[in-house]
């Protein structure tokens, strides 16, 4: 996709531009496939820091001892910090441009992600509708899946998003 680029408020006639990502309601076409770029490396300190910070006690994380004599034999990426990474991922393509997200469902994790994995993520458009109150705006739903370097998915799920119409958006 090619980003559009609208002019900077505030500085009409002169020739500058500011990036504009993102999707109206109008532009999501069901069974599209949104390719999110650029992948991220997950490092340890990565882990450690969201593992910890959201008081995940589990030792997988961040003991590497504990880890080799696990069934995996080494740190095992925390899967909350792979579902943020991936959402995130998603938002420049999928929900820059929303004014809410309306739910998640259906999250899977059908294989493990190690520290040194280099992840990437994608959306498929499984429908829209558009919003029964409040006309200037749509129901888009996704499914977004994490893939690792090599092709294994390792996560899947489902969202939800209210989206603005063309002309109904905060523009920044």
């Amino acid at each position: 996709m090619s980003y559009a680029s609208t002019p900077v408020p505030g500085t009409e006639g002169e020739r500058r531009f500011r990036e504009d990502i993102g999707r109206y309601f109008e532009d999501f076409t069901i069974g599209d496939i949104y390719e999110h770029r650029p992948g991220r490396t997950i490092n340890e300190a990565d882990n450690s820091w969201f593992t910890l910070l959201t008081m995940n006690t589990h030792p997988l994380h961040f003991d590497a001892e504990y880890a080799k004599i696990s069934e995996f034999g080494k740190l095992l990426v925390n899967s909350c910090l792979t579902l943020s990474i991936v959402a995130g991922m998603s938002v420049s393509d999928v929900s820059q441009k929303a004014v809410a997200n309306l739910g998640w469902t259906d999250i899977k994790l059908p294989a493990p992600v190690f520290v040194g994995d280099t992840i990437y993520a994608e959306s498929q458009v499984l429908d829209k509708r558009e919003s029964k109150s409040r006309p200037t705006q749509g129901i888009v739903s996704v499914r977004t899946i994490g893939k690792k370097a090599d092709g294994a998915m390792f996560m899947s799920f489902d969202r939800s998003m209210l989206v603005a119409k063309r002309g109904h958006g905060i523009e920044n």
